[in-house]
């Protein structure tokens, strides 16, 4: 009797187990980045992600990406943006320009300069338009639209200023800021 209780116990105990294994989460692992990303940052993670609305309706959502150096106003990074709507480019342009102005970036005469070349290259999106600007510290910025190349920006000043729009701590953006920067640090 005690015998068929014993393995009637141990028979249960590997059927909970078995349930417990079927039933667990199974671990996600961390998303690859995409070529364009890969050819900019050595060891590139997904450092944090986030939706931007605006009234309640989502415009998009963001992915920066990083290097195994993390996050550093002096390095490399990515950031993508996922369209969660229709927006026109010269719309787009004219919004980052009042966001730049907003934290204090450039000067009047630079700002001007930047939202002309700005409303050159913004392409119109569509829901699921990708735009992804890469952070080139020394060099400017390189933009790509669903991951093929669409326009660079040598000017340093500029990617410091555009990227300030989400990263800076003035960001009017400010819980996007603290989502793409939650697995930021150094790997």
């Amino acid at each position: 009797m005690i015998t068929r209780l014993v393995t009637l116990f141990v028979m249960l105990l590997a059927l909970a187990g078995a349930h417990a294994a079927l039933a667990a989460p199974a671990a996600t692992a961390a998303p690859a980045a995409p070529a364009h990303i890969e050819s900019h940052l050595t060891g590139a993670h997904l450092a944090g992600q986030g939706p931007f609305t605006w009234f309640g309706l989502k415009i998009y959502d963001a992915e920066l990406w990083v290097g195994d150096k993390g996050y550093q106003p002096d390095q490399p990074f990515v950031l993508e943006l996922r369209y969660a709507r229709k927006l026109d480019g010269v719309k787009i342009a004219e919004a980052s320009a009042e966001q730049m102005e907003k934290i204090g970036a450039g000067t009047a005469v630079q700002r001007a300069a930047w939202l002309a070349r700005m409303k050159e290259i913004f392409p119109d999106v569509k829901e699921g338009s990708r735009i992804g600007g890469v952070f080139l510290p020394t060099a400017g910025a390189r933009f790509y639209l669903d991951g093929r190349p669409l326009a660079t920006i040598s000017d340093p000043a500029f990617a410091r200023a555009f990227f300030a729009i989400w990263l800076d701590p003035q960001t009017s953006a400010k819980t996007l800021r603290g989502a793409l920067l939650k697995d930021a640090a150094p790997r």
